[in-house]
């Protein structure tokens, strides 16, 4: 369990320029270089694929039980497809990166890349030629831009993982869908879904979990993120968390410090009206070796505001969140839990939560709020 550790501290630590040759680690791959949308020098070997296990028959634990291993302010990823909602600690993400399920009949693949705190749903079914294929992913070792690259089983395609589009292989230029997802706390999550299920550490493998092999990676003063050698866009931090949230080919982002501060956010990016709610209460992974001592950096969620064809504004308050038309109060989930539109749920809107440096490396473009 240490040795893993240990290793991926050693391995961040090298210069990349050393690690540009992706055959350097021994693994032989059928994939179709020669059908890419990317140059094969911007890609970094590191591991042979697989060597960071993805988790392929996953357990989960009821509640209560989950309760006996977990701690109140853990960050997991939420996926309720259906009524079947799931939460995936981040504390197990972290050591596996890729958990392939099927959530409410979906086939779906739950991804998260440390280096850039990139946390993403996937659908596994994707239309091509024709045909529906279903994939499986794993973890391939290597890096572009510091974020993960996933491979697929069925053709050994490379997927960029912060954007879900194929790079090199038979799959370059295709595209996954997307799922939405939310990143909140773990006592968040048991108190909206109280009959939902948690991923449990029944993975298979020796694993610290609970610990943090990347300490104090999230620190705002880290100017160069590791593995990266790109250049880092000066707007904002390089490890500052954004929220970005996409309208067709137009990209938006809001830096965390900006959410904390307003606690919500109204907003029409490109047209499209958007909630945006913080809530305290999450702690970072990325930060102290042990993850439950880890700083405060709060839970943030996405969702459209309109309800029964009327938007909704909202603002922060002791008891939550206040819609301004009814005074119906809401969770951090975006469940309407007292008052006139009580049992009502804010549609989830696709967004994600990575750091500055990693969104800004694939969508330079991007606009800012409040710049």
């Amino acid at each position: 369990m240490k040795l893993i550790g240990i290793l991926l501290i050693v391995l961040m630590s090298l210069p990349a320029f050393a690690q540009r040759n992706i055959e350097r680690v021994g693994q032989e791959w059928n994939t179709d270089k020669e059908n890419r949308i990317v140059d094969l020098n911007e890609i970094v070997a590191l591991l042979p694929r697989d060597r960071i296990p993805p988790i392929d028959d996953p357990v989960y634990w009821d509640i209560k039980r989950a309760k006996n291993t977990f701690f109140e302010h853990e960050p997991v990823m939420v996926v309720d497809i259906d009524g079947d909602a799931r939460a995936y600690p981040l504390s197990i993400l972290m050591w596996h990166e890729i958990v392939n399920d099927v959530v409410g009949g979906k086939p779906v693949s739950v991804t998260y890349c440390p280096l850039c705190n990139a946390a993403i749903v996937f659908d596994r079914r994707l239309q091509h030629d024709g045909r529906e294929l279903l994939l499986d992913f794993g973890t391939s070792g290597m890096l572009r831009k510091s974020d993960l690259v996933m491979w697929d089983r069925q053709t050994e395609t490379w997927w960029q993982q912060l954007t879900g589009e194929g790079i090199v292989g038979k799959l370059a230029e295709a595209q996954l869908t997307m799922v939405p997802s939310l990143l909140i706390s773990f006592e968040e999550f048991t108190e909206s879904y109280p009959d939902g299920k948690v991923l449990s550490t029944e993975t298979g493998a020796l694993r610290d979990y609970g610990s943090n092999p990347y300490v104090q990676y999230d620190d705002l003063g880290v100017d160069r993120p590791r593995l990266f050698d790109g250049e880092v866009d000066d707007r904002l931090p390089a490890m500052e968390r954004v929220i970005n949230i996409s309208v067709n080919e137009d990209h938006i982002i809001y830096p965390l410090s900006k959410i904390q501060k307003e606690g919500v956010i109204n907003d029409d990016p490109f047209g499209k009206r958007v909630a945006i709610f913080f809530q305290e209460g999450t702690v970072s992974v990325l930060d102290t070796p042990d993850i439950s001592e880890g700083r405060d950096v709060g839970a943030v969620s996405v969702f459209d505001p309109v309800v029964n064809g009327k938007r909704l504004t909202f603002r922060k308050t002791d008891r939550g969140f206040i819609d301004d038309q009814t005074g119906t109060r809401w969770n951090i989930s975006g469940k309407a839990v007292e008052g006139e539109l009580e049992g009502t749920q804010l549609p989830w809107m696709f967004h994600g939560n990575h750091f500055a440096f990693a969104w800004l490396a694939f969508h330079p473009e991007s606009e800012i709020y409040g710049q």
